[in-house]
């Protein structure tokens, strides 16, 4: 059983935890709705300051809306198309400051103000992307970046499991 945990305040050593989390409620579950709801779920949990979390799964040629924590949201970008869509197109992350100013923005929700994406890359192919959206300017910084990649990359080894 899950029980939420008291984090320490210290953002590296915090995540560090957060991400053994992941790899401890992933393990074994090869159904991979079940492992990015959880996934959301948890960032939910951690997270600070925001007010999306959630995936977006590539099928047929655009991202379609998965598992998330939120308000309703998006349910289909193409390729190449806001912050989501570019990273896919770039296969990197996506770490936005302010939205606003990021060409060809999708604005599903207008309280967002900065955004990160993550890329989650299986066999060389693109998944899907982690999405995290924040009411605040600015709200992402290299530690996140750093460790939401990781958190990721642990995600990726369970999606990728048989």
């Amino acid at each position: 059983m899950f029980q939420s945990t008291a984090y320490s305040g210290q953002k590296e050593k915090d995540y560090q935890l957060l991400i053994k989390q992941l790899d401890a409620l992933s393990e074994g579950e090869r159904d991979h709705t079940a492992l990015l709801a959880n996934a959301s779920a948890l960032l939910n949990q951690f997270l600070t300051d925001v007010n999306w979390v959630g995936f977006y799964v590539w099928k047929e040629d655009e991202l379609v809306l998965g598992p998330f924590q939120g308000l309703p949201a998006c349910i289909r970008i193409g390729y190449g198309k806001g912050v989501c869509g570019t990273a896919v197109k770039e296969k990197v992350t996506q770490r936005i400051a302010d939205v606003h100013a990021f060409p060809g923005h999708i604005a599903c929700d207008s309280a967002s103000n900065s955004e990160i994406v993550v890329p989650i890359v299986l066999n060389d192919t693109v998944y899907g992307v982690l999405d995290i959206d924040s009411p605040n300017f600015d709200r992402f910084d290299e530690v996140d970046e750093s460790c939401l990649e990781q958190f990721v990359h642990v995600l990726e080894k369970h999606l990728a499991a048989e």
